[in-house]
């Protein structure tokens, strides 16, 4: 057993592909415990989940395995819905969606060549950024999480837009980064890996950022997927501490996502992604609008409890 731990290691350091695929099969065993846990402790409503979240898990995975991204989309299925409550949406995202991450980092890391070293110190600095925004955001009042969820949808729209347009930076030619512009992908992926935590897709804005940098866009997507791989359970045991999550919803999400990963990647592999975006962008837009007029009665609400007193 010692001399199997030892070239386990060994393997790691030789080839840092099998590190991040040790981290992500260590991280997702902690992930699994915790949720049980949180579960078992009467923090997470036990059962089932709804036939509707099992097809928002579907539709919402396929979109994120074709690069679209599913935080936003999921987030608007579930406001026009109406349920999870608005609060527990940011940890929903991350719990429900972390096995196809998971499966999205195996394919895509696997299959695409992009420099190791450029790939674990990004995802590491997006999962670092994960833990501690999710900390913040599993503790947020109601109303604020609602602002932040309504910014993070327009930020979502507005993305969708211009890459439509053709605005965003079509990307380099590089490989691999060096020097200020290494250093500066991995300090602002923790940033991203934060700001994920609210419920702001980290795909758009992580492939603006390498495509500036001048990396090839097909080195940037592991780089995108990996990160979610990562971040999402880190962020997630946060929300399992503080039960701020949909469980049923979440594992609707889990079960619905895997055919929509999988039928994506192996099956479908790509469309008129375009047409799909303003399918979405419209969606998002109404949940944006939505989301931030609930905030606004939530604040019309608490500044009339002194008059009711």
């Amino acid at each position: 057993m010692v001399g199997m731990g030892s070239s386990l290691t060994s393997a790691a350091l030789l080839n840092p592909r099998v590190g991040l695929f040790l981290a992500l099969g260590f991280m997702n065993v902690i992930f699994l415990a915790g949720w049980v846990r949180c579960v078992r402790r009467g923090k997470a409503v036990r059962g089932w989940p709804r036939a509707s979240d099992l097809g928002i898990g579907l539709v919402t995975e396929f979109l994120d395995a074709l690069g679209i991204g599913s935080f936003a989309p999921t987030t608007a299925l579930f406001k026009l819905r109406g349920s999870p409550r608005d609060e527990l949406i940011p940890g929903t995202l991350n719990v429900g969606h972390n096995l196809g991450a998971i499966i999205e980092t195996v394919v895509f890391v696997t299959a695409v060549k992009v420099n190791a070293v450029l790939l674990t110190a990004s995802i590491g600095s997006a999962a670092l950024g994960a833990w501690f925004g999710a900390g913040i955001v599993s503790r947020l009042p109601r109303r604020l999480v609602q602002l932040g969820m309504g910014s993070a949808l327009l930020i979502a729209a507005f993305s969708f837009v211009m890459a439509n347009l053709g605005v965003f930076p079509g990307g380099g030619m590089a490989m691999d980064l060096s020097g200020w512009k290494f250093y500066c992908a991995v300090t602002v992926s923790f940033g991203l890996g934060a700001l994920m935590t609210i419920g702001i897709g980290i795909y758009a804005p992580q492939m603006i950022l390498l495509a500036l940098l001048g990396l090839n866009p097909l080195s940037a997507f592991p780089i995108m997927v990996g990160s979610c791989g990562v971040l999402q359970p880190a962020a997630s045991l946060r929300f399992f501490r503080t039960g701020r999550f949909d469980s049923k919803a979440a594992l609707g999400l889990t079960l619905g996502g895997i055919p929509g990963v999988l039928v994506a990647v192996f099956i479908v592999k790509s469309l008129a992604l375009h047409l799909l975006r303003w399918l979405v962008v419209g969606v998002v837009l109404y949940a944006a609008l939505s989301m931030l007029r609930s905030a606004l009665r939530e604040r019309r609400a608490a500044a009339s409890l002194p008059e009711l007193s």
